[in-house]
């Protein structure tokens, strides 16, 4: 039924629990996955620390994220490859990391996104909302949430 997953990480313990059951679930199913981090827009960034960072040490703050989201990224690629399930990794820059991971799975062809739920609830849930509602609000494929 479903034959290529996108699964989005953060590099959380939840998220790197939600790769080993994404990494199962393809195993059973056949399936292919696509690993996806979503890299912050620094320009649109509610964060500033950051802002401030990448205002005066620009090339550092992209160093510093791209070699998170490889770290990251390897990291679900070789939990993949212990299972012997096909993998892939991709990277984008996104204002909220959603539309990062809509995007990614319209580019990347999937047919199901596959991801972790933070469960953030009161004033730090209303704050920094819910990506993966947003994902699940938003989304024209099948969402299976991993909580």
């Amino acid at each position: 039924m479903f034959r290529h997953l996108l699964v989005p990480t953060d590099g959380s313990t939840l998220s790197a629990m939600a790769v080993k059951k994404a990494v199962a679930f393809a195993q059973e199913t056949k399936a292919r996955i696509t690993f996806f981090f979503a890299t912050p827009n620094m320009e649109s960034s509610l964060y500033g620390e950051v802002s401030l960072m990448r205002t005066l040490e620009p090339d550092l703050v992209d160093q510093l994220v791209n070699e998170r989201a490889r770290d990251i990224l390897e990291g679900a690629e070789s939990v993949a490859k212990d299972a012997s399930v096909p993998s892939a990794s991709a990277c984008g820059v996104a204002d909220e990391p959603y539309e990062g991971i809509l995007a990614a799975a319209a580019q990347h062809g999937c047919d199901i996104i596959l991801m972790a739920s933070h469960g953030r609830k009161g004033v730090k849930g209303l704050l920094l909302g819910s990506q993966t509602q947003k994902v699940l609000t938003h989304s024209t494929i099948p969402v299976l949430v991993y909580r």
